[in-house]
């Protein structure tokens, strides 16, 4: 065990954290008032009151000077997040000086360092330059947009797509482009922040918005029955969690929505490139391609680079491009990132193999974990969640694992419901056995001296 562990005040960190934590809450007020109910706005139709300041000022940064947690709890050197990375080769980079195993990246293919992707965005910046000065609906489209759409609406089976600057811009875009006054978005709870950041844009705009439990489609049979049936309605949903990695039941939700004549859309960010015919993600995973609307996704992760794109009919993809506020008011995607998408696409398309190895690492690891007694949430995907369920026991392994060289993500509440708190760790097609390995057995070590295992 690590030297500074031995003198570490469990109680003070613990009152801490309970601060800290109790602030995130606050800070994220909306993920726990809203129900399965349409959320009731407040329209401002008079001028705001005054509120009661005790005689005292207020000044809208008083909470950011009073937020001093994070500094305390980078002082006790258990502070995870932020840390800069200063070489990065795929599976194995620096940060500190030191070389870490990366057993928390979404570079699900290990396609970041690939030479033909760097090779790609080099000679884009040499032919176009570093950006684009402008957005895609004025001076900031070029032909390499035009291809890359081309290419991942014949990939994905659709009509249309459309790019936007990034993953979370694409979802607020869509969702809210969509989705107008009178008419219905249905999320489920868990969904990513992006999709959350799009209804809430929607609610602003008079759209309705209402939940259903995660993954639960009795529930969400129960929701779309108190929406008016001749109403308009989208039904959204992560194809792959991005916390816990599991899968939606599509099959089930597609079902669900086309009895109730509501559109879907699929936000597959962590599935294509993973699951379905050659990487074509969680729709093609469950053989639903021609029964999912609207398919979203992101460059940050399989295609090794930054973006977003939806994919649609033609008509559907004709009104987004020109009605987004989110594309519209947005600098376009950098030459640099787009050829490299291009080129991660053909690599995915001339190399299933990868998709094989990222199946083959993510299995061994389930396997490893399981064996050793870790709680881990059950999946298919390059995700593999090992529960610890405590705030404190969390960010000490994250720690003693980085101390032992192994870098994952600690994700406690409210990212995660309590009792759930856990270590997100995720695998690349170009992890080594011998890099994984490493990571069990570093594992096993911290997970006895905590308690998390016998």
């Amino acid at each position: 065990m690590s030297p500074w562990l031995s003198g570490f005040n469990a109680a003070a960190w613990k009152r801490g954290m309970n601060q800290f934590a109790s602030a995130m809450r606050g800070r994220f007020t909306w993920r726990t008032r809203w129900d399965t109910e349409t959320i009731e706005a407040e329209p401002l139709t008079e001028p705001a009151r005054e509120q009661p300041t005790d005689g005292v000022e207020k000044d809208i940064f008083d909470k950011c000077r009073a937020f001093t947690r994070a500094d305390e709890v980078r002082a006790m050197g258990l502070y995870p997040y932020f840390k800069p990375i200063e070489e990065n080769d795929g599976p194995v980079v620096v940060i500190e000086g030191r070389k870490i195993i990366m057993a928390g990246s979404n570079n699900y293919l290990g396609l970041t360092t690939h030479p033909k992707v760097k090779e790609a965005a080099i000679q884009a910046v040499k032919k176009y330059g570093t950006g684009c000065s402008g957005s895609r609906y004025l001076n900031g489209t070029l032909d390499l947009h035009n291809d890359l759409e081309a290419r991942l609406a014949e990939f994905l089976g659709k009509e249309a797509c459309l790019l936007f600057s990034t993953g979370y811009q694409t979802n607020q875009g869509v969702i809210s482009t969509l989705v107008q006054k009178g008419e219905y978005v249905v999320t489920d709870k868990e969904n990513h922040a992006s999709i959350v950041a799009g209804t809430l844009i929607t609610k602003g705009m008079q759209g309705e918005v209402v939940r259903y439990k995660h993954n639960d489609i009795r529930d969400l049979k129960r929701v779309l029955s108190r929406v008016p049936l001749k109403s308009a309605k989208l039904v959204v949903t992560d194809g792959v969690f991005s916390m816990s990695g599991d899968i939606v039941d599509l099959p089930g939700l597609v079902a669900a929505a086309k009895k109730r004549s509501a559109r879907v859309m699929v936000d597959d960010a962590h599935g294509i490139g993973v699951l379905g015919k050659g990487g074509r993600g969680t729709v093609s995973h469950f053989g639903l391609d021609d029964e999912v609307d609207l398919i979203m996704g992101t460059f940050s992760k399989t295609f090794a680079a930054l973006g977003g794109f939806v994919v649609a009919e033609r008509s559907v993809i004709e009104y987004i491009k020109h009605h987004a506020s989110a594309l519209i008011f947005s600098a376009s995607m950098t030459p640099a990132s787009v050829a490299a998408v291009i080129a991660a696409l053909e690599i995915l398309q001339s190399e299933p193999e990868r998709i094989e190895r990222v199946h083959r690492n993510a299995d061994k690891m389930r396997k490893g974990f399981a064996s050793m007694g870790f709680r881990i949430i059950p999946g298919e995907t390059a995700v593999v969640p090992v529960v610890i369920g405590d705030d404190l026991k969390t960010f000490l392994f994250w720690r003693e694992l980085f101390e032992a060289g192994v870098f994952v993500n600690a994700v406690i509440s409210p990212a995660v419901p309590p009792g759930l708190q856990l270590l997100r760790t995720s695998y690349m097609a170009t992890h080594e056995d011998e890099h994984l390995d490493q990571v069990l057995e570093v594992f096993q070590k911290v997970g006895r001296e905590l308690g998390v295992i016998n």
